[in-house]
């Protein structure tokens, strides 16, 4: 059957229905698909149909995730395959497949289910079914629509309320797995030496530009504030498509792929480099994001017991998890060679600033 442009989605929370797939048609019976979706149906959600018909749905973006909507209940799902993503190794599919479920299973652990902070359920892993992994199906805004909503129809007001909301689950999220020992800046030094040299590589950056880069990284390794904070669990990837909005301050975390232990600022600052990002990509200017990443970060300092020293803290480290997150997306090759040196730069600005 051809595809067709669908909402997958029904009302959500707040009233929208947001088109996220393309319907790709149904599960054939015969498909091992199939009988694997059925028994979700009925262990893991409680519905009892004997004769399930599956509607598949292609989500946006992305060749690997699919939903899939019982046509009679309704009861939806979410299935990311493994498989392709690593070139058919079974065995680095599987590991990862049960990896992501295990992340997802460890911060629910914190009480991170239901309203207001909700990170989605796991529903299964299969090794044989391309390494798929099932997931709960959450139904709301992705961050990155609020953003093109204030961007393109200038409702502010609408992303300053989701920035508050997403400052509340991640503060919430790290302040509860916070583990006493402290943060080892020398993880994100490397992590930092990785972008850069792609960069190099891919010939977007020079030999001055890494020169200038390995500088600026050394004196950033030597500020004491770089070290002093506690490991916490953290989401691995704070992109916008990955967290989604529901009513009030409602907010869940999808994709924990990336998941692993580390400073806060690594998730803190990349939701404040993608902010940036997503503003100078649309408009050009840089600073139209400010107002909206300054918010975040006190949003997120007020669920401290000393909000100003947690602030003070916070926005000093932030300039360089938000340049090395520049840097990040300035080595996709879907960025033009002109707007990665614009990125590049912004880069610069944040580590000389900091």
């Amino acid at each position: 059957m051809a595809g067709r442009d669908v909402t997958y989605s029904r009302l959500t929370p707040t009233g929208i229905d947001y088109v996220i797939g393309k319907f790709v048609g149904y599960v054939p019976r015969h498909d091992r698909l199939y009988d694997y979706l059925r028994g979700i149906l009925v262990d893991r959600m409680g519905i009892h149909n004997p004769h399930p018909a599956f509607r598949a749905f292609r989500l946006v973006g992305s060749n690997e995730v699919y939903g899939y909507e019982e046509k009679a209940s309704g009861a939806r799902l979410i299935c990311k395959f493994y498989g392709p993503k690593f070139g058919w190794d079974s065995d680095r599919a599987s590991h990862a497949a049960h990896q992501e479920y295990e992340s997802l299973q460890t911060l629910r652990s914190f009480n991170l289910v239901g309203s207001p902070h909700h990170v989605i359920a796991p529903l299964g892993v299969n090794r044989d079914i391309n390494s798929v992994l099932a997931v709960e199906y959450y139904p709301g805004e992705q961050f990155s629509q609020a953003i093109a909503r204030s961007i393109h129809q200038r409702d502010s007001s609408h992303l300053f309320w989701r920035l508050k909301a997403l400052a509340y689950f991640l503060a919430t999220q790290h302040n509860r797995t916070a583990n006493g020992d402290g943060v080892n800046f020398d993880a994100d030094t490397r992590y930092f030496n990785r972008v850069v040299g792609r960069l190099r590589r891919d010939d977007r950056v020079g030999a001055w530009d890494v020169d200038e880069f390995e500088w600026l990284r050394d004196r950033w390794r030597e500020r004491a504030r770089m070290w002093q904070d506690q490991q916490v669990w953290l989401h691995g990837d704070a992109t916008p498509a990955n967290f989604l909005f529901g009513n009030g301050l409602d907010v869940a975390a999808i994709d924990l792929e990336r998941m692993k232990r580390g400073d806060r600022m690594f998730d803190v600052g990349r939701i404040a480099g993608e902010l940036q990002h997503s503003f100078m990509s649309a408009t050009g200017d840089r600073r139209r994001a400010e107002p909206f990443i300054g918010h975040f970060l006190w949003e997120y300092s007020c669920h401290f017991p000393d909000r100003d020293s947690a602030f003070a803290s916070i926005t000093a480290r932030a300039p360089y998890y938000m340049g090395m997150n520049l840097l990040r997306i300035a080595r996709n090759d879907y960025i033009s060679s002109e707007y990665s040196g614009k990125l590049v730069a912004q880069a610069k600005r944040l580590l000389r600033a900091g």
